[in-house]
């Protein structure tokens, strides 16, 4: 018994700080690849972080005069740090070996659960939700947005240990979902719905993309989720929550009065309505003015579309388009599996959320709760966000100095397959 227990601490040990000492041996990225940052990329973020707080300041200074003494700035200010903070982070994370972060996980997953356990015994916020734990100074943290990249890292991880099985569904599918399943478990506890399902379809979106489980996971994955997802509705729209109301207000799946909960909604659609073509002009949104929730976070897109309209709304779809493409071709020019299926990850992150967030906003789905990604105020989300991509520009890194190799091989190979011509020439000559 007693040996037992030794060897389990010694696994432990062995997980946490002998995986840290692993991951400082390797954070530094190999001088071979240490190719340039892509500063498009970087570019297209930067002009979608500065309108993000511009929008952020002009939907939330109503709400900050209203609930917090009358400081219009009491969103703002904070975002604006975390933003210019975590931009230098973003570029610090970009010249690490993303490779390192594979040494983290296990750390990052266990502190992660260890969070979500604990906002069980947090207080609850308005809607009865366990979501936040509380820190010393007035500060908060929402384990969830730590449980997205957990969650992440981790299934990248495994494929790429596995990718030589990458067809089995034991390895690369019921292995990897042995990890999301515990922090779906404490995210329905909680209740956070709307971060599982964004969680779900992140890792769905690994798998196919990596190609896991072949045909196989089509064969298993459809008719299994079909079903899950069906109960899942089912289970809410039959209980006694906000949920079930919020399903009712959209989608008319419960006979309850739903004129509370469809009030969010209503008021967005109000305010994208008025906008029309170019909007009434930033700053002169009146939906924001204590009739439309939350419209500095779950309804921002509502703001957008009132002051800045039709117009401003395809800018800003426009321009996450981008951003996602361009994500998704660093993803690819990655050096190794691991690189690119954590490269889709991230990217189908913000993807997801970006989907979500308007669905939400334009009555397509029931009201989520999902934040729009580099606009919606929350310090923790933004932070993680911005190292996320800064995880992104390192495998950036580490693609552009192989295609570079590459391309120098190539003109090397040219430049001796011209020179032996040459060389014939001059001999028959």
């Amino acid at each position: 018994m007693v040996t037992h227990l030794y060897g389990i601490l010694g696994v432990i040990l062995d997980r946490t700080f002998g995986n840290i000492i692993r991951m400082l041996r390797v954070i530094r990225l190999p001088k071979e690849e240490r190719g340039h940052l892509s500063w498009t990329f970087v570019g297209t973020l930067a002009v979608i972080l500065a309108y993000g707080l511009i929008m952020m300041f002009s939907a939330s200074y109503s709400s900050g005069y209203t609930n917090h003494g009358g400081n219009i700035y009491y969103f703002i200010k904070p975002q604006a740090i975390v933003a210019a903070v975590g931009f230098v982070v973003m570029l610090g994370v970009s010249l690490i070996n993303y490779r390192a972060l594979r040494y983290m996980f296990w750390t990052f997953y266990v502190i992660t659960l260890a969070l979500l356990v604990l906002a069980l015994f947090m207080p609850s916020d308005n809607n009865g939700c366990y979501r936040w734990v509380y820190l010393p100074g007035g500060m908060s943290l929402q384990p969830s947005e730590l449980a997205k990249f957990a969650v992440i890292l981790g299934t990248a991880d495994i494929l790429d240990h596995h990718q030589r099985e990458i067809k089995s569904l034991f390895q690369c599918v019921f292995k990897p979902a042995c990890l999301l399943i515990p922090i779906l478990v404490l995210l329905r506890l909680e209740p956070h719905n709307s971060a599982m399902l964004l969680m779900a379809m992140i890792f769905a979106t690994m798998l196919v993309c990596a190609g896991a489980g072949g045909v196989k996971l089509w064969a298993v994955a459809v008719p299994a989720g079909a079903a899950v997802l069906a109960y899942f509705i089912k289970s809410l729209a039959s209980g006694d929550g906000y949920a079930s109301e919020r399903l009712g207000g959209v989608w008319g799946l419960t006979p309850t009065d739903t004129a509370g909960m469809l009030w969010q909604t209503r008021q967005s659609i109000y305010a994208i309505s008025t906008g029309g073509l170019f909007g009434v002009g930033i700053g002169n949104s009146v939906q924001k003015h204590q009739w439309l929730p939350y419209a500095e976070n779950d309804f921002i897109f509502g703001v957008i579309g009132e002051e800045l309209g039709f117009f401003g709304c395809v800018i800003l779809i426009g321009a996450f388009a981008v951003l996602l493409i361009m994500g998704v071709m660093i993803a690819l020019r990655a050096p190794d599996l691991y690189g690119t299926v954590l490269g889709i990850g991230i990217i189908s992150q913000i993807a997801w959320q970006v989907f979500l967030h308007i669905a939400v906003g334009t009555a397509l789905i029931p009201n989520t709760g999902i934040s729009l990604p580099f606009f919606s105020s929350g310090g923790t989300s933004l932070l993680l966000l911005l190292s996320e991509m800064g995880v992104l520009l390192s495998i950036s890194r580490a693609g552009n100095a192989r295609e570079q190799r590459l391309a120098e091989q190539h003109r090397a190979e040219t430049e001796r397959m011209l020179q032996r011509t040459r060389y014939r020439s001059r001999a028959a000559r």
